[in-house]
């Protein structure tokens, strides 16, 4: 939305509105992943998934989206880039069918509750915040690359310790990674970074990741796996 003033357009800024659109898209996202998801493992093909080396061409598939997504964002169309924000979503969906199997269906649950009330915190909190957190991405962002490349050597390590140190050091990065996500967004639309459309999806992408890698976080730790 735009006044006019003096001849100049400035533009409305209502953050609560895009914020709203942007948790929105966000949920449709998890509702498809969800969905897909047990539908897989349900239905049997997460055995495929796991057994018939299709895991790996869906983490592939996925970064592929990612990375279009991120690298062409600002040239690509407010459709397309919906669907390669539904289109990761239903992959990744694949993907999680074998949380399913691994761990206890009230485990995934209460994991997925548990989440979504510690993601609604701090969504809060980086919402109301009057810091300049802006300086904290780049760390965060390091951060969460040292973590990952870490647990890819620990594969072949296979230390439990280890493990368990980087569930909750991911853990408490994806948690600073939501409060910082919530305070881009306000960020971005205030300044017009670009169209409404293409922002709400922008931050559904975000905070999509963020809300999944917290679950898969804490059902690391606290889940009860399957016999």
């Amino acid at each position: 939305m735009e006044s006019y003033e003096d001849g100049y357009a400035i533009r409305s800024i209502d953050t609560n509105s895009v914020l709203k659109n942007t948790f929105f898209r966000m949920f449709l996202g998890l509702l498809a992943s969800a969905g897909t998801a047990f539908y897989v493992y349900e239905s049997g093909l997460y055995i495929s998934v796991i057994m018939g080396g299709y895991f790996y061409a869906l983490a592939i598939a996925e970064l592929v989206v990612v990375l279009i997504f991120s690298l062409l964002f600002k040239k690509l169309s407010p459709a397309l880039v919906t669907i390669l924000f539904f289109g990761y979503a239903f992959l990744n969906g694949f993907t999680l069918s074998v949380v399913f199997a691994a761990f206890e269906f009230t485990s995934v649950t209460y994991a997925f509750a548990g989440t979504a009330v510690l993601f609604g915190a701090l969504a809060l909190v980086g919402y109301t915040t009057k810091r300049d957190i802006s300086k904290f991405g780049t760390i965060l962002s390091i951060a969460l690359l040292v973590g990952l490349v870490l647990t890819i050597i620990n594969i072949f390590l296979g230390n439990t310790f280890l493990d368990i140190a980087l569930d909750w050091a991911i853990l408490f990065i994806f948690c600073g990674l939501t409060i910082y996500d919530i305070n881009k967004i306000k960020l971005m639309q205030e300044s017009g970074f670009c169209d409404d459309e293409k922002l709400y999806v922008y931050g559904a992408m975000q905070l999509y990741l963020d809300f999944i890698n917290i679950f898969l976080r804490i059902l690391s730790l606290f889940g009860k796996r399957r016999d």
